[in-house]
């Protein structure tokens, strides 16, 4: 078996693309994977089709010597959109790997250790604020507004949800607090100021207020502030019993410091690429739960970087927030790793994006993986190719 053909796919997502791998051997057989380019991997495309043709003719049941040799054609060039190409290319060959066995690709690593995955509701009330109008759903405007739908999430069994910094704006509506991703001012300097802080406990404490004590939380502050501005709001949300605080940053010895002082758990490392980069937040003991991103990295890479953060007493959580093929692939990493914390899944999307992959099933707040061979689900190329990229 060869590899014949390799094409990348993408659909109108709303306010973003999903992108798709198509990878088709000589003998007719199709693996997919999914791969994000709307969020900071502009032209992650044009990456794949240019690593392509060192694929071709190669074996894609050895996916571990493909990837390494890809590793070894893209060194000079590490990580970025090399890494998050050649992760897609895994992913992609190790469906065909796991179908030309007729089993799961959880079983081509010995799994599942579980067969239903924790998750929570990620992007809590943050797609609303700002995406309504894609998912034609009404938006929230206010606090009040936060109350009723965290009641909701909880009344359709989630027992966890994930929030942002959602503020009032000058209008009185709310809206993301995000100058780390340069959507309205405080960048470059992302300083904090007290009412920020202030609204900030104000949304969380909304939203313990609907859902009650035993419900987890998360925040996700991103890229938002610098580490004073991360310690300042560790100190804030102390009494709201957060599950973690989720904190992106490229120092190592600057998360520790937060860390060391948080009165919560510190979530990070879900913009790292492989186990060269995790490793300095490992030996810093700078977070006490490992976010990896399967479809940057790639699953078999994935698994390696679970087994790092294993032997330094630390849970892993997929970072996922894509479509419904990247859910079944993070949901097999999560399977397959002993060291589990819970898995992200986006409920929030356009009303389409069950048209590509079939959603997954969620029953009492855990993910019930498929039973199907690779992934376990079909991707229905033709719903793909009818929503071109707007």
């Amino acid at each position: 078996m060869k590899i014949a053909r390799i094409e990348t796919l993408r659909a109108d997502a709303g306010w973003r693309l999903f992108s798709f791998l198509k990878v088709t051997t000589d003998d007719g057989l199709t693996g997919w994977s999914e791969y994000n380019e709307s969020f900071g991997s502009t032209g992650l495309s044009a990456v794949i089709e240019g690593l392509s043709p060192l694929v071709i003719g190669r074996d894609p049941t050895r996916w571990e010597e493909v990837t390494a040799w890809l590793h070894v054609m893209t060194r000079q060039s590490r990580g970025g959109l090399n890494q998050q190409a050649i992760a897609a290319i895994e992913n992609a060959l190790l469906d065909i790997a796991a179908r030309a066995r007729g089993i799961s690709v959880a079983a081509l690593f010995g799994g599942p250790i579980r067969e239903r995955i924790p998750v929570y509701w990620s992007h809590f009330g943050s797609y609303r604020v700002r995406n309504a109008k894609h998912m034609g759903v009404p938006p929230l405007s206010d606090y009040e507004e936060v109350a009723r739908h965290a009641a909701e999430v909880t009344a359709m069994g989630f027992r966890g949800l994930k929030t942002n910094i959602l503020i009032p704006g000058a209008d009185g509506l709310l809206y993301q607090y995000s100058p780390g991703f340069g959507r309205h001012a405080g960048w470059p300097e992302l300083n904090w100021d007290n009412r920020t802080l202030a609204q900030l406990r104000h949304h969380l404490r909304t939203i313990r207020d609907a859902v009650g004590p035993e419900m987890d939380i998360h925040l996700d502050t991103n890229f938002h502030f610098r580490t004073e501005g991360f310690q300042r709001v560790a100190e804030a949300v102390a009494e709201f019993d957060l599950t973690w605080l989720e904190i992106d940053s490229h120092d190592a010895a600057a998360l520790a410091t937060i860390k060391r002082m948080a009165p919560c758990p510190i979530a990070s490392c879900e913009t790292l690429h492989g186990r060269r980069e995790f490793r300095p937040f490992l030996e810093h003991y700078a977070m006490d739960v490992g976010i990896v991103d399967v479809i940057w990295n790639g699953l078999a890479e994935s698994m390696k970087i679970a087994a790092m953060c294993d032997v330094y007493e630390v849970n892993c959580a997929p970072h996922n927030f894509y479509g419904n093929l990247c859910s079944m692939i993070s949901a097999t990493f999560s399977a397959c790793i002993p060291n589990l914390r819970v898995m992200e899944i986006d409920i929030d999307s356009v009303s389409w994006r069950d048209e590509f992959t079939p959603p997954p099933v969620i029953e009492n707040g855990e993910l019930v993986m498929p039973t199907g061979p690779g992934w376990g689900v079909e991707v229905n190329e033709a719903a793909i190719r009818a929503r071109p990229p707007k």
